[in-house]
């Protein structure tokens, strides 16, 4: 008896695709997850193959985790919360530095359905893809409130095509 993927086709279509990619260039991916809780790892790890090119996911899903596991400075989380550009980005280079991975992509964001403010609602998400040896890109997401499997749904599309350009520039 097989058990179904958790993962919908047009998730697995995409993660396949970019598994692909990342064997014909040689680069190998890392992720660092907050509100997705490591499902990105978990969509590119379905494709059978993937550990030619999935080095490792860091889920950090606290403030603490951040920073011991991918060291994110605590005052950046203290300056401007975990759900913020700039910590999104300390996400994406510590990843790079703890990890064998050329490309890296890194998503903090407030799934819902409570944790939002005025300033940081919900479906907010702020995503950053790091490459070794090039820049660092962010990328900011309103999802609205489409519910907490709505937004985490988003977040990992808007993922791996982050991961795809990454790796399409190595």
């Amino acid at each position: 008896m097989t058990t179904p993927s958790p993962f919908d086709a047009e998730l697995l279509a995409r993660a396949a695709a970019i598994i692909d990619l990342c064997k014909q260039r040689g680069v190998m991916v890392a992720t660092a997850e907050s509100c997705t809780g490591g499902l990105v790892a978990g969509v590119l790890t379905e494709i059978a193959g993937s550990s030619a090119v999935v080095d490792r996911g860091f889920v950090t899903y606290t403030n603490e985790a951040k920073s011991e596991l991918i060291g994110v400075p605590p005052e950046l989380i203290e300056e401007f919360g975990a759900v913020s550009r700039q910590v999104a980005r300390a996400m994406a280079e510590g990843a790079l530095k703890r990890s064998r991975a050329g490309v890296t992509v890194a998503i903090t964001g407030v799934a819902g359905p409570g944790g939002g403010t005025d300033e940081k609602p919900v479906g907010l998400v702020h995503f950053a893809s790091a490459r070794r040896g090039g820049e660092t890109a962010h990328r900011e997401c309103r999802f609205g409130d489409p519910g907490r499997p709505g937004v985490r749904r988003a977040a990992i599309l808007v993922a791996l095509e982050m991961i795809e350009a990454s790796a399409r520039a190595f």
